[in-house]
């Protein structure tokens, strides 16, 4: 797809900002919609701010981006439109029964979900709006996160499904398809597998917080960008894959609810950084460190491999 396209993208904020800046970036006019005035006024200073990072001029990329007050306004022109609003799944059916009616009858209607069924939020929607609606599960920061999920449903059309593949392909994303429609798609449920694991650690007094950060930097987070899960596994070999298996596998946490470590956390108040405390304790300095480290780290990954 190399025509100039128009994007509605739907949610200003943490995501959202980032999804219309790679639009942007590539040459396609968007329409950038918050039901929050705040989020939306302050949403070309923060792609200002990605785009200096990156060492990108601003100003053609933001012509390029309108902000939309009112929803009808965003949609009413759009090619495709990407929801990035709250995980909530009646918040999001709500947005889409709107959309499949703002937005003309060939728009693709994509949500930015990283977890929720694209089946149960299209699942009041009419045949001709389910065809065209899909997921593409964007990862933080979008504008530096090479992968997209493209998740279709057994309602999605092939046609809808490839050309979204495609057109993420020429956004210069790395997407992947997901061909059937699971909670958490991809990513998520082989990262929060992990989380299960580092949090059951925890709640058992194996470690600290910081020490699981610094097993996982330190050793086969380092391979990982190089090395993945399946290929690890045939590297070292089945038999002992199979070995490693028998082992640990009955040892291994298998709780199919959060763990109540959270829970606690979240009652006494420590919600994550922007708290000064989660499972760690953070200084704002501290915070706004490891925000800056990963964005220049994954800057400096993308320029080598452009080199």
């Amino acid at each position: 797809m190399s025509k100039r396209l128009h994007a509605c993208i739907v949610g200003a904020g943490l995501m959202g900002h980032g999804i219309a800046q790679v639009f942007a970036q590539a040459g396609h006019r968007v329409s950038l919609h918050d039901p929050d005035a705040k989020v939306l006024e302050q949403a070309p200073s923060r792609i200002a701010h990605n785009l200096a990072q990156m060492g990108v001029e601003p100003a053609g990329i933001l012509d390029d981006i309108l902000l939309c007050p009112a929803l009808p306004e965003a949609a009413a022109a759009a090619d495709i439109v990407i929801e990035a609003i709250p995980e909530r799944l009646e918040l999001k059916q709500a947005l889409f029964e709107t959309l499949s009616r703002l937005a003309p009858e060939h728009a693709i209607l994509a949500s930015n979900t990283s977890v929720i069924p694209i089946t149960a939020i299209g699942a009041t929607l009419s045949e001709q709006a389910r065809a065209r609606l899909l997921g593409t599960h964007w990862w933080n920061p979008p504008h530096l996160v090479p992968l997209v999920e493209v998740i279709r449903t057994e309602f999605t059309s092939s046609a809808v499904f490839d050309d979204t593949f495609e057109l993420i392909l020429s956004l210069g994303k790395s997407p992947v398809k997901v061909l059937r429609d699971v909670p958490g798609f991809i990513g998520n449920r082989l990262q929060h597998a992990m989380w299960r694991e580092a949090l059951h650690l925890l709640s058992e007094n194996v470690c600290s917080a910081e020490t699981i950060d610094v097993v996982v930097k330190q050793s086969f987070g380092m391979r990982l960008p190089f090395l993945g899960p399946m290929e690890n596994a045939d590297l070292v070999g089945l038999p002992l894959t199979q070995q490693v298996h028998q082992v640990i596998f009955p040892h291994l946490c298998n709780d199919t609810s959060p763990n109540p470590l959270v829970s606690t956390l979240l009652e006494q108040g420590h919600v994550g950084m922007n708290s000064g405390r989660g499972l760690r304790s953070w200084t704002a300095e501290q915070a706004q460190g490891v925000r800056n480290e990963l964005a220049m780290r994954l800057i400096t990954t993308l320029r080598s491999r452009a080199d």
